[in-house]
């Protein structure tokens, strides 16, 4: 199990959901704060693998980074932020789905505004940084299988986000046979693809 205590749980959540996020100016303008709250994490893989990207953002100029993440998250579907996509592809078993996140975000007291699906990775990490460790982390481990086809999808594009993802991944408990082979089932036979609406969800406000 991770290392970190509940409140390091929720400074690497807070920074993964920044840098999850486009690159804009929550990113550039929180810089050395969030150097410094790596900086303050405690050696192992999460802080080095986060400390890699913000050296990464230091070493790439924006519209590059910005090019870089559309390229990635917007225009290739292996590499899907949102994180019931794995397991349900666009078919309608995934409002179900949606629903569990949804219902997450209410019983830890944040309230959903237009704009964004609840189980984008950077919603989900950014949940469990504010507060919501046990649901946050419920939700990451319910969904490893597609984070692991997500990190695997990235070092595959040799992108700097894998890291990040690995990061997340690596603030779990390690998966166990069941996990794994879920991880390898999903790789095997992919997304299902059934192609439907969804009712539109959205990114959460803290309701506190």
């Amino acid at each position: 199990m991770s290392a970190l205590s509940e409140g390091e749980l929720r400074t690497a959540h807070l920074v993964a959901s920044v840098l999850l996020g486009y690159p804009d100016d929550t990113l550039y303008g929180g810089r050395q704060v969030l150097a410094e709250s790596v900086a303050a994490l405690p050696d192992g893989e999460v802080r080095t693998r986060l400390a890699a990207f913000l050296s990464h953002v230091e070493a790439t100029s924006r519209g590059e980074l910005a090019a870089h993440y559309v390229a990635t998250f917007d225009l290739k579907r292996r590499c899907c932020l949102y994180l019931t996509y794995y397991g349900y592809g666009d078919t309608r078993k995934r409002g179900a789905a949606l629903l569990r996140f949804k219902h997450a975000f209410a019983a830890a007291g944040f309230e959903l505004t237009d704009g964004e699906l609840p189980d984008h990775l950077a919603v989900v990490c950014e949940l469990l940084g504010r507060g919501a460790v046990r649901e946050g982390r419920r939700l990451l481990m319910e969904n490893r299988a597609g984070l692991e086809l997500l990190r695997t999808a990235l070092e595959a594009e040799d992108s700097p986000y894998a890291g990040v993802v690995a990061a997340v991944l690596a603030t779990l408990p390690p998966a166990g046979p069941r996990e794994k082979e879920a991880a390898l089932r999903l790789a095997a036979s992919g997304p299902p693809a059934e192609e439907v609406g969804l009712e539109p969800y959205a990114v959460m406000e803290a309701s506190r």
